[in-house]
């Protein structure tokens, strides 16, 4: 085994690593002990379910609350907890707790793994990480439970507020709210705003990235010391949040957020804006959008979180790159530059190339499960951006997919995951370039 992963490179071994968990998941979930009808679940509709709760995505062919006992919830919130984690950080922590010797090359595995941009202090990286994710967790089912123990009791009550404080911080957006409304998700805590700002607060803090949360903390909150990396993702993911919010306030009110009241409507409009990066929970019908606020919801998925997060899509820095690639060329400029850094051209191209693959994944994914399905290709798309996002967000669709259409979302939240260029780079084989400069060619751009 040691001398195939030596031959493997480190995107191979992280999409290894979430392939064995899959699996392991599949098997678990397919045992009659995880169904509450007694039988074994279909071997299709245990895949999708733990892929995406591995691959913390949230779409689902069934109520998590009405299909699965409480031993196949158990097992769906370990794998959101593992996936959102990443295998090699669960890996390595369990290495620790062995007091095994972490070698260089796994060092390198948990840098990529987690996101983190230099070697050295990775382990202790790791370790914040872990600390880190159980206390912000802890502390989201404290505040939920203020609210769903009166509703549900002490027991059933803490059960809930722990695995929606996992599912969120984690950006998983699955739920076990079935037992009010089977598919309601948060809908019915619209107006509640412990909830919806506890939930809200989880997934954008799941959302920024590892790397930003260990800068916040060692610079003490202090913006002069913060790295660009984690002033760009926080100035993109305010932009974002509170741009959308804007948006889905102007687009929903007569829609959507119709019957609301004025306090309900700018809470459902700051969550609308919240969970399409990339949580999944709702607390509105999807289905009532409106054309824009649809439109929106897309875009918004399709953009996702930060890197070496819980999170899915692009990502913040992806956009942000690319946004400022667009007004240095409209002005004229050579180089690429903000916040008195410049932005290097090997980013650009990364960026460029992150973006050109999702775009061709959504597209081909959309063409085939149009040419399966009777759907619009509204809905189509909402639901692929939605899977290759790890979003979650649904118009009603998902149960209703044939076994094709259902492999090939699988196959996008898997992509979605592990990261669109990772994908790419583990169904490639690296070759050497040749050693020469080719003459440059001429083109018409625009």
């Amino acid at each position: 085994m040691r001398k195939v992963l030596s031959h493997m490179t480190q995107a191979q071994i992280i999409a290894l690593s979430f392939f064995i968990l899959i699996a392991f998941g599949t098997a678990l979930l397919m045992l009659p002990v995880s169904a509450k009808d007694g039988h074994s679940t279909d071997l299709v509709d245990a895949l999708f379910t733990t892929v995406s709760a591995t691959c913390v995505t949230g779409l689902v062919v069934f109520d998590t609350y009405s299909h699965w006992t409480l031993f196949g919830q158990t097992v769906i919130m370990l794998l959101i907890q593992m996936g959102g984690l990443g295998c090699m950080t669960i890996i390595t922590l369990f290495a620790m707790f062995m007091r095994r010797k972490i070698s260089l090359q796994s060092r390198k595995l948990i840098m990529q793994s987690t996101g983190t941009l230099r070697l050295a202090g990775v382990l202790k990286l790791v370790r914040q990480i872990a600390i880190g994710t159980f206390l912000v967790e802890l502390t989201g089912m404290a505040l939920l439970a203020t609210q769903f123990v009166p509703k549900f009791g002490w027991a059933d009550g803490l059960y809930a507020a722990l695995f929606h404080s996992v599912s969120a911080f984690c950006n998983a957006g699955f739920d076990i709210l079935g037992r009010i409304e089977p598919g309601s998700s948060l809908v019915h805590f619209a107006g509640n705003p412990v909830v919806i700002l506890t939930i809200g607060g989880l997934i954008v803090v799941g959302g920024l990235g590892f790397l930003v949360w260990n800068d916040l903390i060692q610079t003490h909150f202090r913006w002069s010391r913060f790295q660009f990396h984690t002033k760009l993702v926080l100035i993109t993911t305010f932009a974002l949040v509170f741009g959308g919010a804007l948006l889905f306030f102007l687009f929903e009110r007569n829609f959507s957020f119709k019957g609301f009241s004025l306090p309900k409507q700018l809470l459902s409009a700051l969550f609308q804006s919240i969970t399409p990066r990339t949580a999944g929970f709702n607390s509105v019908d999807m289905k009532a959008l409106s054309e824009p606020g649809t439109a929106l919801t897309i875009v918004l998925m399709f953009i996702g979180g930060s890197p070496g997060s819980t999170a899915g899509g692009i990502k913040t820095t992806t956009l942000a790159v690319l946004v400022l690639a667009a007004v240095a060329s409209a002005r004229g400029r050579e180089e690429v530059s903000a916040l008195h850094y410049r932005i290097g051209d090997e980013m650009l191209r990364q960026a460029a190339s992150i973006a050109a693959i999702y775009l061709a994944m959504v597209f081909a994914a959309t063409l085939a499960i149009c040419s399966l399905e009777p759907y619009t290709a509204e809905d189509v798309i909402f639901e692929v951006v939605s899977a290759i996002g790890t979003v979650g967000l649904t118009r009603g669709i998902t149960s209703t997919l044939c076994a094709g259409s259902k492999l090939i979302l699988t196959l996008l939240m898997y992509a979605g995951r592990i990261g669109g260029l990772t994908f790419a780079l583990t169904l490639s084989q690296r070759r050497e370039q040749a050693p020469l400069s080719r003459p440059e060619g001429k083109l018409l751009i625009g």
